[in-house]
């Protein structure tokens, strides 16, 4: 049976909670982690690199010299990839990265990265945030009572008071359940999930 520590925001242990060993406790795979990651990465190309080929490049119509006779190399037009103002050899163009991934494949790399942070210890369950104001102090001071710098913090619905106060902190975002993704997990050390959140993780991802 998995269990973690329930906080408050001063970082204090005021009980604890039992985690869904269907979603924090299974063997992670990586490979299903491997396959989100980089449809993800390759999701977030815009893919508009564009340069010109020696085809498009304007001018270069005449030949610059003769064939033969100047002892120079022989070259048909001063827009050659050799040549300063030439085009590009093998130019990028315009594409689309996009990647798919299936929804199985989606839910076990969550599942994998989920039950990798808390065999680590790396899950923190708070009963709630609530702040005075929307100040960055405010989730600094939390964080600091809470022993981390770096964290995602996951929130059953939008809550504007806390998601300002977390924008100007480096390495520190809010997301919410629905948006939950992989990546955004393991770029972050901590994940701090308020206890109506990990309910609604539970019910989202149960099975």
């Amino acid at each position: 049976m998995l269990k973690v520590e329930l906080k408050n925001t001063a970082g204090q242990v005021i009980g604890e909670v039992e985690l869904n060993e269907s979603i924090f406790g299974i063997e992670p795979n990586m490979s299903a982690v491997h396959s989100y990651v980089k449809a993800y990465l390759a999701n977030q190309r815009q893919g508009t690199q564009s340069a010109l080929t020696r085809a498009q490049v304007r001018g270069g119509g005449i030949k610059p010299w003769r064939q033969k006779g100047t002892g120079n190399a022989r070259h048909g037009s001063t827009r050659s990839p050799q040549w300063r103002h030439g085009g590009v050899v093998f130019a990028p163009k315009p594409r689309d990265y996009r990647m798919s991934v299936n929804k199985k494949v989606k839910r076990l790399a969550l599942k994998s990265v989920l039950s990798d942070k808390a065999a680590n210890g790396e899950i923190i369950v708070l009963d709630g945030i609530e702040l005075e104001a929307a100040k960055t102090r405010e989730m600094v001071a939390i964080l600091r009572n809470l022993g981390t710098a770096n964290a995602l913090i996951v929130l059953p619905e939008k809550d504007e008071s806390v998601k300002r106060a977390a924008a100007n902190i480096q390495k520190v975002n809010t997301t919410l359940v629905g948006t939950l993704n992989p990546y955004e997990i393991l770029k972050h050390t901590t994940l701090i999930l308020t206890k109506a959140a990990l309910e609604k993780v539970e019910e989202v991802y149960e099975g």
